[in-house]
């Protein structure tokens, strides 16, 4: 075979492998893309047939929302939201984990924080905006600290229960074989318990995607919530609803990117 005959059959079998794709990935989102469209057609008919001033038709929310894009409004404010939320995120990310694999890790500790964090958790994340805008005032770090209340409690608890289930029996085998407490963590525990924490952070990025959203409606001038919060006190609803749809974008993008990153690192489990 020539090297012109193997580029060309090389060729073909990218194309057949990637329309081979194409096809599952359709067939996987076949269901999901009916069940959208089939909403958005009821959103459009309750919208025209109900004729409330809350529930705009779902074409009138699309209106708005490329006007927003047009306008530059969102690309704005979208910019000033990602920010808060992603570094309210990565320090609720590592403060979350870190705190939950000692707690589930060593006993003493976990008797020590249990309260705290579960009475943090229950306890509504919004009531401690006023007491970060009395710290920060009108500032990102208020912002960004509403996102990283919102989100560390839940990886924390999920951490420490991803630890303690660990089979207990892999632990006594390293000690036999004389690892060190270092290593136990980095080959044993974390490996192992990778799939229930990665449950945990998905939690986590959708908390932080409300608490980003919150915590700018309340504390802040600028973002995405800001924006929420101005066209809410003129009820102009089309455009609320079309922030609304940025936000459940943001909201479903973070979940894919964790995902992905669960389905990178734990295709073991399956």
């Amino acid at each position: 075979m020539t090297v012109t005959e193997t580029a060309v059959t090389a060729r073909a079998a990218s194309a057949t492998g990637l329309m081979r794709y194409l096809r599952q990935f359709a067939r996987a989102r076949s269901l999901e893309a009916v069940a959208l469209l089939g909403g958005a057609a009821l959103w459009e008919s309750l919208g025209w047939g109900l004729g409330l001033q809350w529930l705009p038709p779902f074409s009138k929310v699309m209106e708005a929302l490329v006007e927003f894009v047009r306008s530059g409004v969102i690309l704005a404010n979208l910019g000033s939201s990602l920010m808060a939320l992603i570094a309210g995120f990565a320090l609720a990310l590592v403060f979350g984990l870190a705190l939950g694999a000692l707690m589930g890790r060593y006993r003493h500790i976990e008797r020590a924080l249990d309260v705290y964090v579960h009475a943090l958790f229950v306890c509504p994340s919004i009531l401690f905006a006023p007491i970060f805008f009395a710290i920060f005032g009108l500032s990102d770090a208020a912002r960004v600290a509403i996102v990283v209340v919102y989100s560390t409690f839940v990886i924390v608890i999920n951490t420490a229960t991803a630890i303690r289930t660990v089979d207990p029996s892999l632990v006594e085998m390293a000690f036999s074989f004389g690892c060190r407490e270092r290593q136990i963590f980095t080959r044993i525990l974390l490996p192992a318990s990778l799939p229930l924490m990665f449950a945990g952070i998905r939690l986590g990025v959708g908390r932080a995607v409300k608490g980003m959203i919150n915590g700018e409606m309340l504390i802040a001038f600028v973002g995405l919530g800001a924006l929420a919060q101005r066209y809410g006190a003129q009820f102009d609803a089309a455009k609320v609803f079309a922030i609304a749809m940025i936000v459940l974008i943001i909201g479903l993008v973070s979940n894919a990117l964790v995902q992905a990153l669960d389905s990178r690192l734990t295709s073991w489990a399956d």
